[in-house]
């Protein structure tokens, strides 16, 4: 591809632009050859695979143990994840069973049964769980280095390294949590890949870093070598191979404006979000662990709006107990110093058990996740619960349970947290008693029979995220249909407007929590809604509330109301007018 000037389109995870030098990590999977061994040499090829194995596994426990303090805590526990995948039967039991009964050479065996179990992760409807399937085959390549005895320490040209001043770009099929160790420095300013989407490890870290990042580019890793100039276009999602002398003078000025935007925004911090019209609007930060907390105080969050607290159990052998996830809710409530944090109970699909035995289920977005599966584990859910309510004591503290869908898990989850509370008063432990208690209004029948489920909740959250999903019957994570995902949807609108509406009627809040919420280009589409609270990544509020403070509120809301009334798509120059 030397010279020839080259664009690959992919999805924007973390915004931004940079310019650098290409850096390509090898190919995410090895060839291996295939034969059968020997039966008297079965056991010898058996140990063999072992040995591959436990080098590996000293491998990842020797990185964790030199984690330096100041990486992303994401890292430390993708290094966990691997080690409990090299620890579990499927990956240290299996493919040596495979050798006994097949006589597959120790690459076959192992590539084989990663085969098979990749096969069962991609038949898995929830992105996160898809994204694990990355994770046994990052695992399996690294054992695969293993058994053929290279240095998985130098996974590319580190020559490269030193041959430019410029700042390095990072191509990869994929990207594995030890090779994001790795690409920790100074001149680091970007990740490409080829795989990923908006929960894999690339867009974790490249957010929680602040750097630009596309992936889903499909092929990028082939089409470039080490040292050629690129361009990372995290908002347009863009990847600019050799560009031309004026397409770098046209980003390099990008890049300054965008800084200066950046800086600018940054004086917005302490303004309050109110409109042209006066209305003033909540701006709040969705959070995943306890430390982004701070993050989110420093964009000048009005309280965190949705702390997904199923990341405390992912990722990990043993469950979290009442103390450790009360030690981590009541750091955020300590953190945003008496704002409120509304912690949502454990949102966790059938199609993964919490002690990493993974199954497979006929349509995991469609099972027991969520409240389901907390109503269905009595213990799990009341040990949740105590550790919310003991968190209490520090600031305000508010409820949220996913996944609403009948009147009979109301009132089972409200029996729950009644009894957790008899459980801490039996104990003499202080919990607040003014504490709300919300929903998630994420499932379509919730949003059209609404007045019985805002009646019994104090407030209501919308995860436009599964709404639009459940409501197009589309399953967001599969780019086969990705084309239908549309937040614009006149359903999907009137869905949103009737649960905000009745939430006026009731004079109960109603807030949206899903990607909607942060996204700038329907800012003003929600105003138009009647929406006043708004919950997003911290990255997104400033961008958010320069929006908010240039509409008028009420003029979007005849605007909005006359398109819907005429059951029309959704024109969103329309609200530009």
């Amino acid at each position: 591809m030397s010279g020839a000037m080259l664009a690959l389109h992919g999805l924007g995870v973390s915004r931004g632009y940079a310019i650098g030098r290409v850096v390509v990590i090898g190919a995410a999977a090895l060839e291996v050859s295939h034969y059968r061994v020997a039966p008297e040499d079965v056991e010898a090829e058996c140990a063999r695979l072992q040995a591959a194995i436990a080098t590996a596994r000293d491998e990842l426990a020797q990185m964790a143990s030199d984690l330096p303090a100041d990486v992303p805590r994401e890292l430390g526990a993708f290094l966990q994840v691997h080690s409990m995948i090299l620890a579990d039967s499927m990956i240290s039991v299996e493919p040596v069973e495979i050798i006994r009964t097949r006589h597959y050479n120790a690459e076959w065996a192992l590539t084989a049964q990663g085969q098979a179990l990749g096969e069962q992760f991609a038949m898995m409807d929830d992105e996160y769980m898809r994204e694990r399937g990355n994770d046994i085959r990052q695992v399996i390549e690294r054992i695969l280095h293993a058994l053929a005895g290279t240095d998985t320490k130098r996974t590319w040209r580190e020559s490269t390294l030193t041959e430019h001043n410029d700042p390095l770009i990072v191509v990869a099929h994929d990207i594995s949590p030890a090779d994001m160790l790795k690409l920790r420095g100074g001149r680091f300013a970007a990740f490409a890949t080829d795989l990923g989407g908006g929960t894999s490890h690339t867009a974790i870290v490249a957010r929680s870093m602040g750097v630009p990042a596309v992936v889903a580019l499909g092929s990028a890793r082939s089409l470039m070598r080490d040292g050629d100039t690129v361009i990372v276009d995290g908002e347009a999602g863009v990847l600019l191979v050799n560009p031309a002398p004026r397409v770098l003078d046209e980003y390099r000025r990008r890049q300054s404006d965008y800084a200066l935007e950046r800086a600018d925004l940054a004086t917005l911090k302490d303004v309050p979000a109110i409109t042209l019209d006066g209305v003033e609007i909540t701006l709040c930060a969705n959070i995943e662990l306890p430390e982004e907390a701070q993050a989110a105080a420093d964009a000048g969050a009005d309280g965190i709006g949705l702390f997904r607290s199923e990341f405390l159990f992912m990722g990990r052998d043993t469950l979290p107990d009442e103390d450790e996830q009360y030690e981590a809710y009541a750091l955020v409530v300590r953190t945003m110093g008496g704002k409120t944090v509304t912690i949502r109970t454990l949102d966790i699909g059938a199609d993964k058990t919490l002690d990493g035995e993974a199954t497979v289920a006929t349509n995991p977005a469609l099972g027991q996740r969520a409240i389901r599966y907390c109503l269905a584990r009595p213990e799990l859910f009341a040990t949740q619960l105590r550790a919310i309510l003991r968190a209490s004591v520090h600031g305000k503290v508010q409820i949220l349970i996913p996944m609403i869908a009948h009147l009979r898990e109301v009132r089972a989850a409200y029996a729950a947290i009644a009894s957790a509370r008899r459980d801490l008063d039996a104990r003499g432990e202080a919990y607040a008693t003014n504490i709300e208690v919300g929903a998630m209004v994420e499932v379509p029948a919730v949003a059209i029979a609404i007045e019985p489920f805002i009646e019994a909740f104090d407030f209501l959250s919308i995860g436009t995220n599964d709404l639009i999903q459940y409501t197009l019957a589309i399953d967001r994570t599969d780019p086969d249909v990705d084309a239908l995902y549309d937040p614009l949807h006149p359903a999907v609108l009137r869905l949103i407007a009737n649960s905000i509406n009745a939430g006026a009627r009731a004079g109960k809040r109603v807030s949206v929590c899903g990607e909607m919420a942060g996204d700038t280009e329907l800012t003003r589409l929600l105003l138009g809604l009647g929406l006043t609270h708004f919950s997003m990544h911290p990255t997104q509020l400033l961008d958010v509330k320069r929006e908010i403070l240039a509409a008028h509120s009420n003029a979007l809301r005849a605007k909005v109301a006359t398109v819907l009334n005429r059951a029309a798509e959704m024109d969103l120059t329309l609200l530009n007018r």
